[in-house]
């Protein structure tokens, strides 16, 4: 096969034509593999273009999506795979994974600061929420460990803070069981902290 044209078509991007087949490549990609007009290249040989094309396109694709916020693993992988192979996704993130851009641990410990500290949910939610975002439970419960000590201390500043008015009244607090239960908490975390605040409770 042999190379007919190679034209600028739009930044750092150019039309090749290989014999009456149109691609288009980033001009690093064109320096990489030598590409000029009347240059033959075999099928293998446009294959291999073809694929690291591929894979840098991707790679950008995947750096982008990173701008905006961190991704596990697992999920970017799910966007990657909406248009590119499953080897083409693997190669990306295992080379994003080496350079230190998505790391699950660090995502988990972030997630995690996020959904307890911040959002104040209970470790039922706040897990539920991080496995949504493609982490492992072994990640997850790590992540979450770090605030054993602490969650009981959060609840009962969420309760005094959010839900003051409520603790005289049983049909308020009875409400506000339910609303807590939603945030992640459970039934014997919400009531050991309405009987240390020695609240009227009829349950």
């Amino acid at each position: 096969m042999i190379i007919t044209s190679l034209e600028k078509y739009k930044g750092s991007t150019y039309e090749v034509t290989v014999d009456k087949q149109k691609i288009y490549l980033h001009k690093d990609i064109i320096l990489d593999f030598g590409i000029k007009v009347s240059k033959e290249i075999s099928e293998e040989k446009l294959e291999e273009i073809l694929e690291a094309s591929e894979k840098r396109r991707a790679f950008e694709r995947a750096m982008y999506l990173l701008d905006y916020r961190d991704y596990s693993y697992r999920e970017l992988f799910g966007k990657l795979s909406e248009s590119y192979e499953e080897d083409i996704c693997f190669y990306v993130l295992n080379k994003l994974a080496g350079l230190g851009f998505i790391d699950d641990r660090r995502y988990a410990r972030n997630l995690a600061r996020k959904y307890v500290e911040v959002k104040k949910y209970g470790f039922y939610r706040a897990s539920n929420e991080m496995r949504r975002k493609g982490l492992s439970r072994d990640i997850v419960d790590e992540a979450l460990s770090e605030y054993d000590e602490k969650i009981h201390d959060i609840l009962t500043e969420l309760i005094m803070k959010k839900y003051y008015d409520s603790l005289e009244d049983r049909d308020k607090l009875r409400k506000m069981k339910n609303a807590l239960v939603r945030q992640g908490y459970s039934f014997d975390e919400i009531n050991t902290v309405i009987r240390e605040l020695e609240v009227c409770d009829d349950e």
